[in-house]
């Protein structure tokens, strides 16, 4: 019997990711399957999950193949099968970009301070161009995230990686800090529910990136399957008796309450004279547990939504 609950919800997921040029696998829309809803607001039952099985059984289903095809084992709003090839693509320029911010992650971890390292964005969905850069999220240790942010700056500009100006290509965006005894997102809408579960691949720190997924739980408002314990099938760079004390060494000669200070003074001065920072739709927060600086969130977050609900409404719903 057809569940006409659910295949709303798989249709919102198919058309939300249309919006990114990504179409799914069935797994995909299972795992990251979102209710259907006109609203950017959580409005899901937690209660309610959903299998594969019933998932990939509405996904063949009549009335839902009115409005999606398939191609390769991919799913996607109908008309757009050329989705799938620029997928494929876009994913093998995706695993050169991975090995590089990889390599690059294996020097970030001996940087003071550090304690988890991961991909997000375009790149973690493997759906990145070839001129893109590569986002990152790091956890740095409580009351002394501007000094790990100035460290992990200084560090990927040392080894030619920092994005900056017109450097873009495979240089590494840091625009995302958290420290570990929060590790709380501030901003909470669809669009970084669907970042934080999709498009985020953990390189090191995996038990801080546990930690960072069950405070984050009110991305299951969003995301009705998500799993918070759920272990990817990744490969992480691990720590090593050397990176552990090369790492605490650092902390130990820079663990003072006045270089934080300082560099806190700094940073904070620095951003609120950025003119950046008083434009509209920018994404800024900068304290003592969060730094972020998202200069086009509204053109990925709330933008991105509104084109999803104008494509459920001419699907007519």
């Amino acid at each position: 019997m057809a569940n006409i609950e659910l295949q709303k919800n798989i249709l919102a997921t198919i058309a939300y990711y249309d919006g990114m040029d990504y179409p799914m696998a069935s797994f995909e829309a299972h795992k990251y399957l979102m209710k259907f809803s006109n609203s950017q607001h959580p409005v899901s039952d937690e209660n309610i999950k959903y299998s594969l099985l019933e998932v990939m059984n509405e996904l063949e289903n009549d009335n839902l193949r009115r409005f999606i095809e398939e191609c390769d084992g991919f799913y996607f709003l109908k008309g757009k099968k050329e989705l799938v090839e620029q997928r494929l693509k876009k994913n093998k320029i995706a695993n050169k970009k991975i090995r590089i911010l990889t390599g690059l992650a294996k020097w970030l971890r001996y940087a003071p301070f550090v304690r988890m390292i991961a991909m997000t964005g375009s790149l973690a969905m493997k759906n990145t161009d070839a001129k893109s850069d590569l986002d990152l999220l790091i956890i740095l240790k409580k009351g002394k995230i501007f000094t790990g942010r100035a460290l992990v700056t200084l560090a990927a500009h040392l080894l030619g990686k920092r994005r900056y100006a017109d450097k873009i290509k495979d240089r590494a965006c840091l625009n995302h800090f958290l420290t570990d005894d929060s590790l709380e997102i501030s901003i909470r809408e669809a669009f970084l529910a669907s970042e934080y579960s999709l498009r985020i691949w953990p390189v090191f720190g995996w038990h801080y990136f546990q930690e960072f997924q069950e405070k984050n739980g009110w991305i299951k408002k969003y995301e009705l399957n998500f799993r918070p314990d759920e272990i990817p099938n990744l490969k992480f760079i691990k720590e090593t008796a050397f990176s552990w004390r090369a790492r605490k060494l650092g902390e130990m000669l820079l663990n003072f309450d006045f270089i934080e200070n300082i560099l806190k003074k700094r940073q904070l001065g620095r951003i609120e004279k950025n003119p950046k920072t008083q434009e509209t739709g920018r994404g800024i927060i900068a304290n003592d547990n969060e730094l972020l600086f998202w200069p086009n969130f509204e053109k990925q977050g709330p933008l991105n939504f509104e084109k999803f609900k104008e494509k459920l409404g001419k699907i007519g719903h």
